[in-house]
């Protein structure tokens, strides 16, 4: 089996250059000498975001836990990216600490994560800590296997959603969740990372071609037009109640 070489993530698009400059900053003036490193993953990572559509996904390492007032930044944040950043649709953060990054606990969560998916823009790059991954059913489930709790709560976004733009944003994170998630499914088939959404949807129907009406339902939902909430939920329903019967049939499987 050949090891996941890390992906050759492009420099983040220059359109956001001075967004993750700007951010940096804030991030440096709040938390100081407790900030340890600063990574960007997602569609801005990997050069294929869109302005208004993509959010900034950003995640923060510090040297200890951060106190509340420290983490109201985040929030502040976020307020000065709506005024500043209106293309940025939303800033969202993860941070840890480094001794939780560098344990072997999160080999397949923290360590992953960073050597596969980030780019680090600021400290020292802690996906050097880690080897090259294995496509395995280990890391598949690790990232897809919550698929049962994720359903519950993407339905409730999708019924909460009061506004065009907000049930845009709800089914497109809809959409990216079951499309990944069906991609774990045959990931160790594959034994490649993929995590653009459209790709995963193609690879999973090599195995599963009779899933194509979903599949290809779900990248509309991809798309910039809103889809009627019944329509939506029904598709979740449908597909997220099978792709967790799978992820537990499968993990019985193999283990």
């Amino acid at each position: 089996m050949q090891p996941i070489t890390p992906n050759s993530l492009p420099i983040p698009q220059v359109t956001y250059h001075t967004a993750i400059k700007d951010l940096l900053m804030c991030l440096k003036s709040a938390l100081r000498d407790d900030l340890h490193s600063v990574y960007i993953y997602g569609s801005v990572a990997q050069g294929r975001a869109i302005a208004g559509v993509s959010d900034l996904n950003v995640v923060v390492v510090t040297q200890s836990s951060l106190s509340a007032s420290q983490k109201k930044v985040f929030n502040t944040i976020d307020w000065r990216f709506q005024k500043n950043f209106p293309f940025v649709d939303a800033v969202s953060i993860r941070s840890t600490v480094i001794n939780d990054v560098v344990s072997l606990d999160a080999l397949f969560t923290w360590g992953f994560l960073l050597k596969q998916c980030c780019v680090c823009v600021h400290g020292d790059d802690l996906a050097e800590c880690f080897g090259d991954y294995v496509a395995s059913w280990e890391i598949a489930k690790q990232w897809n296997m919550d698929i049962g709790q994720s359903v519950p709560i993407l339905r409730h976004r999708i019924a909460v959603a009061n506004t065009d733009k907000a049930l845009l944003k709800a089914q497109r994170e809809m959409a990216k969740k079951l499309l990944r998630a069906a991609y774990g499914l045959i990931m160790p088939k594959t034994k490649r990372w993929y995590d653009e959404p459209h790709q995963c949807a193609q690879q999973f129907l090599v195995h599963y071609p009779e899933k194509r009406i979903v599949i290809e339902r779900l990248e509309i939902l991809l798309g910039p037009r809103v889809i009627p909430k019944r329509s939506v939920v029904a598709l979740l329903d449908d597909f997220g109640q099978w792709l967790v019967s799978e992820y537990k049939k499968t993990e019985f499987r193999i283990g």
